[in-house]
Parts: C-alpha cells; structure tokens; sequence
C-alpha cells in the first residue's frame, strides 16, 4: 500500500482541527503553517473532506474549519476514503470487481485479503486518538514487533 501526500496531509490537518478547543475554527493558512502543507493543495483537500461530511468551513472573522462531526466518530479509513477512494484498488477497480481467468483468480483473494488487513487499522483508528496519541492496543501492538519497523 501506498499513503498519498494527500491522505497524509488530510490526517496531519485534522489532528490539527481536533486539537483546537470544540467551538473554535482553525483557519487553512494556520493549519498549512502548524503542519508545512502547501495552501493550494490543502484548499483542496478541505473541499474533499467537506464534501464527505468530515469536516465544515465557518465564515468570517473566527471562521475557518472544525469537525463536522465529533473526532471519535471519525476514523483514517474514512479519512481516506474522502480524499483518495477506496483503500485497495486494482487498475482503479475494486478487488470484488477485478476479473481473472482461471489460473490467476487467487490473485482476487490476495486483494480482498489486504483490503481486510488495511481495515483491520484504518477502521479502528479515530481522529480523537490520533490528536491525543493515544492508539488502539491491536495498533501498538503490531508496531511492537521489531520486524514491523524494516523496510523489507
């Protein structure tokens, strides 16, 4: 799997977000400054997020953006999702959707297999524990593995 820089920059600004106090709204310039992303492309990502329900713009003096909805209801699968599609995709398909011949349709399982796994993390993991560091024990717990850590 592949993280985009997008996907990447839409978590870093909603930790960002969740971070600031419930009422108030952080604007874009701030969060690029906070976490070095290039205005233009977080305008963007914003937009996406926006259009997925994830977070709001606020008008005028103290305006900029908040959660749309509480940061425990909000997990990197659907993060993601908003910004990028879907977790897996082969050939910009879905793996249920791929079609093989006959030798090569276990390659179908592999996909849908991997899509599990990355749920397995994505899913469980919430913009509230990202923003107070505070990860799931199945999360940590796979980070705990020495092998986790190597490049191979």
């Amino acid at each position: 799997m592949r993280v985009s820089a997008k996907s990447d920059y839409a978590l870093r600004a909603l930790i960002e977000i969740a971070r600031a106090t419930e009422r108030t709204a952080i604007s874009a310039e701030e969060l690029g400054r906070r976490q070095d992303i290039p205005h233009g492309f977080l305008q963007a990502i914003l937009a996406d997020l926006r259009r997925a329900g994830v977070v709001i713009s606020q008008r005028g003096q103290s305006g900029g953006w908040r959660l749309a909805r509480p940061a425990s209801d909000v997990s990197v699968a659907d993060v993601i999702r908003a910004v990028d599609g879907p977790l897996v995709s082969v050939y910009g398909l879905r793996p249920e959707a791929v079609e093989y011949n006959d030798e090569a349709s276990v390659l179908q399982h592999v996909w849908i297999a991997a899509r599990r796994s990355l749920r397995d993390v994505f899913e469980h993991v919430t913009i509230e524990q990202l923003a107070s560091q505070d990860l799931p024990r199945e999360v940590t717990s796979r980070t705990a593995d020495e092998d986790a850590w190597q490049p191979h």
